[in-house]
């Protein structure tokens, strides 16, 4: 059975290591979910007061909940947000079953939330985490009250051929010691990143100390993005790596019924710390704005 896991016993407790202390910059959250569902456990985290019209956050790929530092006392104190840990990646849930296909994905992430009683939620998804946020939309629909999404991969533009090789050199061993900086170093188009910054030493650490073995997300067909129907925000940034932004922008004011695509020209694929005053207005506004019309 291929499923996701730590190279050893002194990696997990390397990386666990680095994520107490990532999460430890985080707001205290005001409760804690380990809820089994077919594929594995799932770790919830509740930020804020309980209530309706909740914030749901898909992380990036090794992102975990600490990925969302920059954004989620922002959003808390506006409405209850519920952060995951992704199944069959490095964090706090625990995978247990084989995740074959988008629909497992889908499958997952809904039994989670409907364990926790969510529902008109406001799904929200960065990076990776867009594509399984957009991939719950198609195949969850009712469970949704809108969509958001932050330079979100595979969902309207392909990744590039430059991506792909460059991810493919983290996996090699002896390479992947200095790939992994210089990956992150790319990502946010050279900048240096800061050697105290908590999201991306999980990022780094999850990505040395973990083994993924889950499906590569096949880009959404125009039929399943026309499918979406709820309200949609999407943020795209202009200097991201992980495809044409302005591809995507346009491919997705084609094909979403009720969408914001926004370019944003100076951003990189780091879009939500880099920028995150801006983006935690941005999202929360939007939020404003769906709530009120409904």
């Amino acid at each position: 059975m291929a499923l996701g896991r730590y190279r050893s016993p002194q990696a997990r407790r390397e990386y666990d290591a680095v994520y107490d202390r990532g999460f430890a910059v985080l707001p205290a959250p005001a409760e804690q979910h380990d809820v089994a569902t077919h594929f594995g456990t799932a770790r919830v985290y509740r930020f804020g007061r309980p209530g309706p019209a909740p914030m749901v956050l898909l992380p990036g790929r090794a992102g975990t909940t600490v990925m969302w530092a920059p954004n989620l006392a922002a959003f808390a104190a506006h409405r209850p947000v519920y952060a995951l840990d992704l199944i069959g990646e490095p964090g706090r849930s625990e995978q247990t079953g084989e995740i074959r296909s988008a629909v497992d994905q889908a499958a997952w992430i809904d039994a989670a939330l409907d364990a926790l009683d969510l529902r008109g939620i406001h799904l929200v998804g960065y990076s990776f985490g867009g594509w399984l946020a957009t991939n719950l939309a198609v195949r969850a629909p009712a469970r949704l009250a809108s969509l958001t999404l932050i330079d979100p991969v595979q969902t309207f533009a392909r990744f590039p051929v430059a991506l792909l090789a460059r991810s493919a050199l983290i996996a090699v061993p002896g390479v992947s010691r200095w790939a992994r900086p210089a990956f992150l170093r790319w990502i946010s188009d050279g900048a240096e990143v800061p050697d105290d910054d908590p999201v991306a030493a999980v990022v780094d650490e999850g990505m040395r100390t973990f083994r993924v073995a889950l499906p590569i997300p096949a880009l959404f067909t125009d039929a399943q993005l026309e499918s979406i129907g709820v309200p949609a925000l999407a943020l795209i940034a202009g200097r991201s790596v992980m495809h044409d932004a302005r591809r995507a922008v346009a491919r997705a004011r084609d094909e979403l019924a009720d969408v914001r695509a926004e370019l944003w020209p100076s951003a990189t694929h780091a879009i939500a710390g880099e920028a995150a005053a801006e983006v935690n207005a941005r999202v929360l506004g939007f939020l404003t704005e769906v709530d009120s019309a409904g």
